[in-house]
């Protein structure tokens, strides 16, 4: 069974907050033909997508014809809204994560589900989690790499970190609000370089903080294979050891990056060993970036290409690791494992 970690929605009834709340950043779902839409944000066209983003239908028939069994739903981050009022975000949580709810539930052999949560403010942010979690049936939570500009170890997060570790709550992490925005509007490398620098400073930042140390069941995976934060580590391990005063845990850096886990989207098989090599294949989990223009096609692609890689390490990483991740019952997903 193949298993897509990494895809977007949302909902094709997304309200106007705009027109509900004012001001700009609120992101708006302007229909362009009964199978597309751009998504304005500012009154500026922000993202083109198509009917993949939103109807479950269409995504179904994609990933029939791309051999994919399941996807896991996530919001677009934009709708994070991290920026907002505590009520309006909270409010924006609950559209985006009952949609979800509702569209896994429709095809509960073909979605699982991750919601989003208000962290500007902790206390709503663990409220929203407890529901999506206990009561919608959610199965993990999309966080942004920054909350307004405060990395995710910021003591303000403390409290929503130690109840993802109680309740066993897989995160996965995704780029906004990338660093450098201002020099990357060109060439799109905010896309290209930006978020794989903002995903591999969250990385880093899970890594040297000591919050793997103090969480040490925390499940956290990161989008985009953790950006160029393995390609970093050695140089933060260097930092670790030659500035001793800044020390924050026991081991280095590269000891907790084993802990983390990352998708496989990275393009080249060549770094998908790399990323093997450096934190083993039980670490990685396909994710494909469904349904933008920088997805992989087909989903697990390299996967394939990587020749080196036995018939059960393609396994894991195709779905296996995910299944155990997401904690996703039921699914037995290549006879290698069936046999085990």
């Amino acid at each position: 069974m193949r298993i897509d970690v990494h895809t977007h929605i949302i909902p094709e009834s997304l309200p106007d907050f705009v027109q509900k709340y004012g001001g700009e950043r609120w992101p708006i779902l302007n229909r362009t033909c009964t199978c597309g839409a751009t998504i304005m944000v500012a009154g500026k066209p922000f993202r083109e997508v198509t009917d993949q983003v939103w109807s479950p239908e269409k995504r179904i028939e994609d990933m029939d014809r791309e051999g994919v069994d399941m996807q896991i739903l996530s919001p677009i981050p934009v709708t994070f809204s991290y920026w907002a009022s505590i009520a309006e975000a909270e409010e924006m949580a609950h559209i985006q994560n009952n949609f979800i709810a509702e569209t896994v539930a429709q095809n509960k052999t073909r979605f699982a589900g991750l919601g989003t949560v208000p962290m500007q403010d902790t206390e709503a942010a663990i409220r929203e989690m407890d529901r999506c979690i206990h009561e919608l049936g959610l199965n993990g939570i999309e966080l942004g790499s920054n909350i307004n500009g405060k990395n995710l170890d910021d003591p303000s997060f403390i409290e929503f970190f130690r109840m993802a570790e109680q309740w066993n709550v897989p995160l996965f992490i995704h780029p906004w609000e990338t660093m450098g925005k201002d020099r990357t509007p060109r060439h799109n490398l905010m896309y290209t370089v930006g978020m794989p620098s903002e995903t591999a400073l969250a990385a880093a930042t899970f890594a040297w903080s000591g919050l793997m140390e103090k969480f040490p069941n925390l499940k956290v995976c990161f989008a985009h294979g953790g950006g160029s934060f393995p390609y970093l580590l050695p140089r933060l391990d260097q930092g670790w050891n030659v500035w001793p005063q800044l020390r924050l845990t026991t081991h280095p850096p590269s000891y907790y990056a084993k802990k983390m886990y990352y998708d496989s989207l990275v393009f080249d098989p060549l770094n998908l060993k790399f990323m093997i090599d450096r934190f083993g294949h039980e670490q990685i989990l396909m994710g494909s970036d469904y349904p933008f223009l920088l997805r992989e096609v087909p989903p697990g692609h390299i996967i394939e290409q990587s020749l080196s890689l036995t018939a059960e390490q393609q396994a894991c990483l195709w779905g296996g690791n995910a299944a155990k991740f997401f904690r996703i019952g039921g699914y037995m997903l290549d006879p290698i494992q069936q046999n085990k």
